[in-house]
């Protein structure tokens, strides 16, 4: 489905993101340019699209006045130095354009109950091959997870149960001794005591995303 960079109406400019209604049956708003007297007539107009679109949830962003919303997460920033733990490293693969497919699919299968978390689609996979960062983790064989980097930044990381540590320090070994980045729901709190224990706090906050009734 088609999302609307710049979703134009009388009364102010969002962006749109459409693409999750046919996986999660989600939109989201981000609130681009609009007057005070104006914000609830803007908001209402671009939560109506989304509704006529198929969107059940719909989270909005951008706007103080969204305060006044429940909030649904925040997306948060954290960083560390990367370190190694040389008892838990694992294979790294590549991927390539005979996997890619299977990584996106691991992808979706392991993030889908996590807010926020945008569906990999097909026509996504040129992207996540031209990036060179993405990667399988393996030990004698066995997948353990699934890793996406672009420089120092974890893009992404989905791991089997238990092994969250173990794919973790195989990606920090292709950065060790330099500055991770890495953006994470608030609501996931598995992930961000993972990251603690790892070392990483958090730096401020991307963005606040509220749940539209």
């Amino acid at each position: 489905m088609q999302n609307f960079p710049l979703f134009t109406t009388e009364f102010g400019i969002s962006s749109l993101v459409l693409k999750e209604i046919p996986y999660r049956r989600t939109a989201y708003i981000t609130i681009r340019e609009v007057g005070p007297e104006n914000f609830e007539t803007h908001l209402k107009e671009c939560a109506d699209f989304c509704r006529m679109a198929g969107a059940e949830k719909i989270y909005a962003t951008g706007h103080e006045a969204l305060e006044g919303y429940p909030l649904h997460t925040a997306i948060l920033k954290m960083s560390a130095t990367a370190w190694v733990d040389k008892d838990k490293l694992a294979c790294l693969f590549p991927v390539t354009e005979a996997t890619v497919e299977r990584w996106r699919q691991y992808y979706n299968q392991r993030m889908a109950a996590v807010d926020n978390a945008a569906t990999q689609e097909k026509r996504d996979e040129e992207e996540i091959l031209k990036s060179g960062g993405a990667y399988f983790v393996h030990r004698e064989g066995q997948l353990l997870g699934i890793g996406w980097l672009n420089d120092c930044e974890l893009l992404c990381v989905a791991a089997e149960p238990g092994m969250g540590e173990t794919v973790m320090h195989t990606l920090m070994s292709l950065v060790e001794g330099d500055t991770m980045t890495l953006e994470v729901a608030s609501t996931n709190g598995r992930a961000i005591r993972l990251y603690e224990k790892l070392g990483f706090l958090k730096t401020g906050e991307r963005s606040r995303w509220h749940r539209l009734e």
